[in-house]
């Protein structure tokens, strides 16, 4: 992130004994963290809710001093003296509009903080009210060098011998932007608001009079206000004139069904009825909604297909946490909706979503009251979605002020639509912490159950919640689950739940405590074990024999494994090669890479025949994996601009909004890499970049970049 600019966008307070500091909405506060950490490594903060910081006053000059350093280059009419109070810096360009702005969300595992965008937030909460630790003041580097480089995780080759070079990779999320593309092999994109005909032709007919007739123009004011929290009151009363039963049904479904996230009910003052909208996801009420509460019963008709299909487009959202907007705004259970596979946070996402029996005008109501989020593209189908039916997903990528010439761009690229790339399971799998999942995942394949309850819950050096290191902490001097869970406000993480196993079950039942954790999060771990095992063959395999089959070489036909002679392997090349994930159900190259999954699962204490566990869910089948993907559709331009806060992008929602394309000025003082490509499923768009800036795309190691780069 650049923050040459940062000084005239932020917002400064000074108080008693603290400033606060705001970052703009349309600045990722990761990165405002690591700006602050990095720059002033024993500087006190705290890290606030609603995404403010806390500084100590003694500090102030220096931060100031700093930011006035940092904007020198570009001077700001309005700017305050070096030392002075600083209240709300302006500056004369329009501010990029509110968006909501971690490590890629390809099957990645750490959680992710909800960055909520929306509106300016009111006063900061009074300092007595200020969570209780503060940061040690050790750099946001200094605590990720306890992380996984790519060697530690066997990402260890490249195919091709370009000469690589340095760019930053999602400098904003609009940088990186992706389009599924559906089981027909269309991409998806939204492009259409509209209801379809179905939709109004099916409708109900007691509902027209219900859009018509029963709420007044006010009326439908007073409850937009209220659905987009405008109004203070908090409530909206509507005076049933005509006091009777079906007048009242008609009004309680006009506005639920025209305000998406309303609630009614009905009320008797001094002899009158009124009927009362409140907000249901709002405040504490949000909180409380019962996600297991059945859908509301509509009417359907028997020529409409059950399942509205929809495209959604989301700004810096997960997949989860967009589905679970929906579903409290809709007052449905999560799994009601069905998609075909999770995209990535930190991203511009398109994406194909069903949901059971809820109609698209509904749907399409959400789009008044909706941050970063959109839908779109309505139709009626008789089927849901199912994970894993999808074709790939098309990527759209910038990477920012790269240092490389054309020419070296020119080959990068060239490589990459020719060659490819090694299909490396990205280090997203194996998570940000000082314990990688990797390591959880052999002790449950080893069945040391007491192990796995030590790495998940010890004290581990690193970044992470505050919360988390006093559970931990609690956890190491007195083992008592109770006790520890006490320590945390959020008992749904893996770590709460685990403990509430423990403290129902005992720490001598680990196994059913275990089984608290959602079984998709307990996967996780054995799947990270044969991840790193395949990597590590990947790189030997590579190393031993190069970009060519070979005798002993796995190929697939159809879904059965089938080991190369020497005669066959001339006549396939190292597209077609595969190689197992270790499992009960898989064969092994007959070379001597095939002996090295036996010698490496010795290593760990596991052995390669017997791969069923105790438990049925940790039993690992195996699975064949490609081990060179070609992109297709690879396409790249280098581009020059002037701005680093614009988007290099033209999103679907800007295209719908008639708001022009990216200008690019080609004298301009930044150089950026925008490429297209378009991957199958369970490929990681990472690795391809890897292989384009043969940079090390771990944590770890871009975190000691970035920091060289904002020193």
């Amino acid at each position: 992130m650049c923050f040459r600019d940062l000084s005239r966008t932020h917002v400064w307070q000074t108080q008693l004994f603290f400033t606060t500091f705001r970052p703009p909405l349309n600045i990722d506060t990761n990165s405002v963290k690591l700006w602050v950490l990095t720059t002033f490594p024993r500087l006190p903060v705290r890290w606030k809710r609603r995404r403010v910081f806390r500084i100590h006053s003694h500090s102030l000059l220096q931060l100031c001093k700093h930011s006035t350093l940092m904007a020198e280059s570009e001077p700001v009419s309005d700017a305050t003296p070096v030392g002075e109070k600083r209240t709300c810096l302006r500056h004369g360009d329009e501010e990029t509009p509110a968006k909501k702005p971690k490590v890629d969300g390809e099957n990645g595992n750490a959680p992710n903080p909800d960055g909520g965008g929306g509106e300016e937030e009111e006063e900061e909460q009074p300092e007595g009210q200020a969570s209780d630790g503060e940061e040690d003041g050790e750099s946001f580097a200094d605590m990720m060098k306890h992380g996984l480089t790519e060697t530690d995780v066997g990402i260890l080759k490249y195919v091709s011998d370009h000469e690589g070079f340095s760019g930053i990779l999602k400098e904003r999320y609009s940088d990186f932007v992706v389009h599924e593309i559906n089981k027909q092999g269309k991409m998806v994109h939204l492009d259409d608001l509209s209801i379809p005909a179905d939709s109004e032709e099916g409708a109900e007919p007691e509902q027209q009079p219900t859009e018509c007739d029963v709420l007044t123009e006010e009326q439908r004011q007073q409850l937009g206000e209220l659905q987009l929290f405008k109004n203070k009151e908090r409530n909206v009363s509507i005076e049933v004139k005509d006091d009777t039963k079906e007048k009242r049904t008609l009004v309680h479904k006009a506005i639920k069904t025209q305000f998406p996230g309303l609630e009614t009910k009905t009320e008797e003052k001094e002899g009158h009825k009124f009927i009362v909208a409140y907000h249901v996801a709002g405040k504490k009420a949000l909180a409380e909604v019962k996600t297991a509460a059945a859908p509301r019963k509509h009417f359907w008709p028997k020529n409409r297909g059950s399942y509205c299909h929809f495209a959604l487009y989301k700004e810096n959202k997960d997949t989860m946490d967009a589905i679970n907007v929906l579903s409290k705004f809709l007052r449905l259970r999560p799994n009601m909706f069905s998609y075909m596979g999770t995209k990535d946070k930190r991203a511009i996402t398109v994406q194909e979503i069903a949901v059971l029996k809820i109609t698209a005008e509904r749907l399409a109501h959400l789009n008044k009251c909706l941050m970063n989020l959109k839908l779109g593209n309505f139709c009626y189908k008789n089927h849901p979605l199912k994970l894993g039916e999808l074709q790939g997903n098309h990527f759209t990528v910038v990477i920012r002020n790269i240092s490389g010439t054309d020419e070296q761009v020119h080959q990068a690229m060239g490589s990459l639509r020719q060659t490819g790339f090694i299909n490396y399971y990205g280090m997203q799998r194996f998570g940000t912490t000082a314990v990688p999942t990797q390591q959880v995942g052999r002790a449950i394949l080893r069945n040391d159950w007491n192990q796995v309850v030590d790495l998940i819950l010890k004290p581990r050096p690193g970044a992470e919640k505050e919360y988390l290191v006093r559970c931990r902490e609690e956890w190491a001097k007195t083992q008592d689950p109770e006790a520890a869970l006490k320590k945390l406000p959020n008992k749904r993480c893996v770590e709460g739940q685990l403990l509430r196993g423990l403290s129902m079950y005992g720490k001598k039942n680990i196994v059913t405590a275990f089984g608290l954790i959602p079984r998709n999060n307990r996967l996780m771990y054995v799947h990270s074990y044969q991840s790193v095992v395949w990597n590590a063959m990947v790189s030997r395999r590579i190393e031993a024999f190069g970009l060519k089959a070979v005798e002993g070489d796995l190929v697939l036909r159809g879904t059965t494994a089938h080991v190369l002679s020497a005669e066959e392997a001339e006549s396939h090349s190292i597209h077609d090669i595969v190689m197992p994930l270790p499992g009960y159900d898989v064969i092994y190259p007959s070379h001597h890479v095939g002996e090295g999954y036996r010698e490496l699962l010795s290593a760990d204490g596991l052995d390669l025949d017997n791969m069923r566990h105790k438990v049925k869910d940790y039993s690992l089948a195996g699975a064949y994996r490609r081990i060179i993907v070609r992109p297709t559709d690879v396409s790249w331009e280098v581009i020059h601009y002037d701005d680093p806060r614009i988007s290099l992008v033209h999103s679907d929602f800007e295209k719908l909004e008639n708001k022009p394309a990216p200008v690019f000025n080609q004298d301009g003082q930044y150089r950026a890499l925008r490429m297209e490509f378009s991957l199958p499923p369970s490929t990681y768009a990472t690795m391809a970049i890897r292989e384009v800036l043969k940079l090390d795309t771990s944590i770890k190691k871009q975190t000691q970049l970035n920091t060289v780069w904002f020193n």
